[in-house]
């Protein structure tokens, strides 16, 4: 695997990457990878349409064979792991560019959610394990609205991403093994969501809760 893609992510990324099964690391790396520099895309931007820029290029290399992509990229090269899936990534991009609109309503919490879920959902594909995607797409929805809750500083917005999470339930989301990297992010999502939207990691209490979800998946 790659450090410097691996460096990209966050804490929680990391931690979810180390409990995924060998056969799925450079899958979930790849995956985990591309929401990192999406991320870094909307957040560094300057200007929105510096942002929709950055988008749009990924969204014209995800439209092409892997062989005809921009190859000199690492994150680019990684992403080969998701032939046959091109669309879900697709989603997902679009999930963050419409981040940027001036105002979040319900609705398009439900469609950033919606979008951003779908890599998890290709993931579950990817592992064989096609029975699971329904659970893996409930998965990432919860995560996608726990990551909300905290980047939201507005007040108005981010009480309605908790009443989102609310009206969803809190209930636990059985997942299998190949797929314990989701699990672990899930969990740490109904945790976060449940304190308010706090911080997937943020104390040895949440770290402990991890390595909990890492090893046992619940």
């Amino acid at each position: 695997m790659s450090q410097s893609l691996i460096e990209t992510l966050s804490p929680a990324h990391r931690l979810a990457l180390a409990y995924a099964p060998g056969r799925m690391k450079p899958a979930t790396l790849a995956l985990l990878a591309l929401e990192a520099r999406l991320a870094q895309a909307v957040r560094q931007a300057s200007e929105p349409i510096m942002a929709q820029m950055r988008l749009a290029w990924w969204r014209d290399q995800l439209s092409l064979a892997s062989q005809k992509r921009e190859n000199s990229d690492e994150l680019i090269r990684a992403l080969a792991a998701f032939e046959g899936e091109e669309e879900a990534l697709r989603k997902l991009v679009d999930g963050w560019e419409l981040l940027l609109s001036e105002w979040i309503d319900p609705a398009a919490i439900e469609r950033i959610i919606d979008s951003r879920a779908a890599g998890f959902a290709a993931l579950a594909r990817l592992a064989g394990r096609n029975e699971a995607t329904d659970a893996a797409m409930r998965a990432g929805r919860r995560f996608a609205l726990a990551d909300l809750a905290t980047k939201f500083s507005n007040a108005e917005e981010r009480a309605q991403v908790l009443e989102h999470a609310a009206s969803g339930g809190g209930e636990r989301i059985a997942l299998p093994g190949e797929l314990r990297s989701l699990a672990l992010l899930d969990g740490l999502a109904r945790r976060s969501l449940r304190k308010g939207g706090t911080p997937l990691l943020d104390g040895p209490a949440s770290a402990w809760h991890a390595i909990r979800l890492g090893l046992f998946g619940r």
